[in-house]
């Protein structure tokens, strides 16, 4: 089924599929990074962790309705994706505020967002993703205003239905990155990954940084909380 490597980036691997155009394998690679790519490391087992904790969120997600770009597990640390082109708009949601934003506006760590805030970020590495107005989406890349609309409001429903999602395992959602492309219809679905390498979350009693931070800040064990993480879904009946 897999065919040939068409791109690899810092957390994954994206190859065609054999005899069909409509399709993509993605490989989840076992390299963490943060800052922009400024921190690496290599944690054997990571790949599978990413896979399938991310499986069983967009496999929630879809009894949820909502349109994505993923079909089905292959292996521990590959899944068969539908082909989409990717949006370079990253989509930061935000319950509460931690990480940058709390150093941009001098934000107090914990504040609640309400609404939720909803981020626009230039998918550009050579740039390091800068924040970017509704205006520069619509000069930089190739949305409309409907677009941008619709990618808004289907990243809120996503973070209401996630936020469900993770306190069922007492976690609070912290905020999230999504990303979005067009697949073959033309359609707009989500894409990429959503796991503890894209989202922030806290153990609801503890308050413990369950996600990538734990990487970014040297808390502790990247792997044992991606594990915590898998064995509190795979406890969910």
């Amino acid at each position: 089924m897999k065919g040939e490597l068409l791109y690899e980036g810092k957390a994954k691997q994206v190859f065609t599929v054999v005899g069909d155009d409509t399709q993509l394998v993605l490989s989840y690679k076992n390299d963490a990074t943060a800052f922009n790519g400024e921190k690496k490391a290599t944690f054997t087992g990571k790949g599978r962790y990413n896979n399938l904790i991310s499986a069983k969120v967009f496999e929630f997600l879809h009894e949820k309705g909502v349109a994505s770009h993923f079909e089905r597990v292959l292996n521990d640390t590959e899944q068969l994706v539908q082909k989409t082109t990717i949006i370079p708009i990253e989509v930061v949601v935000r319950n509460l505020a931690a990480g940058s934003i709390t150093r941009r506006f001098g934000i107090e760590e914990k504040t609640a967002f309400t609404p939720s805030l909803v981020e626009f970020y230039y998918k550009n590495d050579a740039l390091g993703d800068p924040l970017m107005s509704d205006d520069h989406a619509l000069l930089l890349t190739d949305v409309s205003l409907e677009e941008i609309a619709e990618i808004k409001s289907a990243a809120l429903q996503v973070n209401e239905q996630l936020q469900k999602f993770f306190l069922g395992i007492n976690l609070v959602l912290v905020d999230f990155k999504l990303e979005f492309g067009r697949n073959v219809d033309g359609k707009i679905v989500l894409s990429d990954e959503v796991s503890p390498d894209t989202c922030r979350l806290w153990d609801k009693d503890t308050g413990k940084k369950m996600d990538k931070d734990v990487f970014r800040e040297g808390l502790g064990d990247l792997l044992d909380v991606y594990d915590n993480i898998l064995n509190r879904l795979e406890a969910v009946k």
